[in-house]
């Protein structure tokens, strides 16, 4: 893999895996007003969509369990969770996996080409440069339910 991505790689999941470290307990699961997610669903979803942009939409090497779409893909919520959930730990071990297998990615599969253009996207390798962008921004959602978690623990 292109070293200078692999490199905004580790970078932004260093900041996550910090990002979830640093977690009380009795944050990560409380949906602020106005937001349909919690960090818990934000840490399932960054994984489960990378899983699909750099290892491809059903193939290629996905290893989560199936159920993760259903639980952190587009368009879920942890209002409609049921059943086992995996824990923020396992996620977390997933997620640094993940990382090492991002790493062992050729260039050569960066090259290929999608089945179809994913948002006039036509490459794994410009779907890691999306998948990188939307690591940052559900880091952000992730960093401002905490503080808002926070605030309402304290004042509430």
């Amino acid at each position: 893999m292109n070293q200078s991505l692999y490199n905004q790689f580790q970078l932004t999941r260093a900041q996550l895996l910090n990002e979830i470290k640093d977690l009380k307990a009795d944050v990560i699961d409380v949906q602020p007003e106005g937001l349909n997610n919690t960090i818990h669903w934000h840490i399932g979803h960054v994984l489960t969509v990378t899983e699909q942009f750099m290892f491809g939409f059903d193939s290629l090497g996905n290893v989560l369990p199936a159920r993760y779409a259903e639980l952190f893909g587009y368009g879920s919520k942890p209002a409609d969770w049921s059943g086992d959930v995996p824990s923020v730990e396992e996620l977390s071990s997933q997620l640094q996996d993940q990382l090492v297998r991002i790493n062992e990615l050729s260039d050569e599969h960066l090259a290929q080409p999608l089945e179809q253009p994913f948002h006039g996207l036509k490459t794994f390798g410009e779907l890691a440069h999306l998948s990188l962008s939307h690591e940052s921004q559900h880091l952000g959602q992730m960093h401002a339910i905490k503080l808002l978690a926070e605030r309402t623990i304290v004042n509430g």
